[in-house]
């Protein structure tokens, strides 16, 4: 998936990043250390979806993140337009911020929350996303001094954009772990088409406790509650809306027409060209 990958460290930890990689449908993010991270797009596209949201990326939006479980993917229009896409990734770790800011991350009251944000590309983002591709380009011109001073250079240009009291109370809220809620990461993803397990890698347990406290909540099995709740919203579409029968399916979450015409006629007992029949004749 990955073509080709190009860092700069410091003290052996990976600070920016080039990535050029192949299009894929949904993978989990590209991060698993306590650190945030911002992302540039060179080209191509992509969706971040999180518990409670799912937000769109392209070359003129950036990301900033939080570390906390989400999905990268591709919905079918950017499937389409992108063949493959290049990243360039500026990493933020805790310790690394204290240290060159003089900070103490545990001495201040989160105010905001900053788990996923689009953060516009201005030409002075802009141009420093082009003086770190050069430097990605040639390393050896990139020793510690310099890769700390693009950092502090990066993120007085990032503050300009936030919303925040101060750098202080940006970075605590940044590195402040997310409440993961199953409920919202249920209701929020119902048509998503993600498996049992995804839905549990958004709420940050295991399957099987995910489906242990699922069953709790909604006095059903995953599947089933799931399965039920698309089935319902297909025939409200199929009731007051013309979309094609294909396109209900894939809004309401299901990977094939085959899959859907299947489980639609499971739960009432007509396929879904008979259900619309049936209603408009009323």
């Amino acid at each position: 998936m990955v073509y080709e990958k190009k860092v700069l460290t410091y003290r052996g930890k990976v600070v920016f990043e080039k990535i050029r990689m192949s299009k894929f449908r949904r993978i989990p993010k590209l991060y698993s250390e306590n650190e945030a991270c911002f992302m540039f797009l060179e080209s191509g596209a992509f969706s971040v979806r999180s518990q409670d949201a799912l937000v769109r990326f392209d070359q003129e939006n950036a990301l900033l993140a939080k570390c906390f479980n989400y999905f990268f993917e591709l919905d079918q229009q950017q499937w389409e337009d992108t063949t493959e896409m290049e990243l360039i990734g500026v990493i933020f770790y805790p310790k690394l911020i204290e240290e060159i800011f003089q900070l103490d991350l545990a001495q201040v009251e989160v105010k905001k929350d900053y788990n996923i944000q689009k953060i516009k590309v201005d030409p002075l983002l802009q141009n420093f996303k082009e003086s770190i591709d050069y430097l990605l380009d040639q390393p050896s011109l990139a020793d510690d001094t310099l890769i700390i001073l693009k950092l502090r250079e990066f993120i007085q240009l990032l503050l300009r954009q936030i919303d925040t009291i101060s750098i202080l109370n940006f970075f605590a809220s940044l590195f402040n772990p997310v409440q993961y809620d199953l409920k919202t990461a249920v209701e929020n993803n119902l048509y998503a088409n993600l498996s049992i397990e995804e839905l549990a890698s958004l709420c940050n347990m295991s399957s099987s406790t995910f489906k242990r406290k699922f069953k709790s909540i909604y006095q059903n099995s995953p599947r089933a509650y799931i399965l039920q709740q698309k089935i319902k919203k297909a025939c409200h579409l199929l009731s007051f809306s013309s979309s094609s029968i294909t396109q209900i399916a894939f809004d309401c979450g299901f990977e094939s027409i085959s899959g859907f015409n299947r489980n639609f006629k499971k739960l009432q007992n007509l396929s879904p060209s008979e259900f619309r029949k049936h209603k408009n004749s009323r």
